[in-house]
C-alpha cells in the first residue's frame, strides 16, 4: 500500500472527510513518526507497533563501480517492530487464506 492508497482508503471509509483532509492527516501524523525519530526517540501505537532506530556500526564496504574498498561511518536506520495486536492477525489472516505465489518464480519456470 502507498501513501495515495492509504488516503484514498481513509478518504473512503469516512465520507464526511474530504481527500483533502485526509491526505493532510497522513502526511501530519507520517511527518510527527519521522521527526520524532530524528530526535532519536521511540514511536508507540498501541496494537500496530512501534518504530524505533537501531544503530549500524562503522563498515568497509566496496565501491560497485571500482571495487575499491570505501569506509562506511556508523549511521541510525528506522526499525519497525510489529505489535501483539496486528502480529495475531496477521497470523490469523494467514491461516484462513493461502499464501499468493511469487510471480517471479511463475515467470522462470
Amino acid at each position: 500500500m502507498t501513501r495515495s492508497d492509504l488516503i484514498a482508503t481513509i478518504a473512503s471509509r469516512f465520507p464526511n472527510l474530504m481527500a483533502k483532509d485526509a491526505e493532510i492527516a497522513v502526511r501530519e501524523i507520517l511527518d510527527a513518526i519521522g521527526h520524532v525519530l530524528s530526535q532519536g526517540d521511540r514511536v508507540e501505537i498501541r496494537g500496530f507497533g512501534s518504530f524505533s532506530l537501531n544503530y549500524r556500526p562503522a563498515r568497509t564496504g566496496r565501491n560497485p563501480k571500482t571495487g575499491d574498498a570505501v569506509p562506511v561511518s556508523e549511521k541510525p536506520v528506522p526499525h519497525f517492530t510489529v505489535g501483539k495486536e496486528l502480529r495475531e492477525r496477521i497470523q490469523a489472516s494467514a491461516q484462513r487464506t493461502p499464501r499468493r505465489q511469487d510471480t517471479s518464480d511463475v515467470a522462470e519456470q
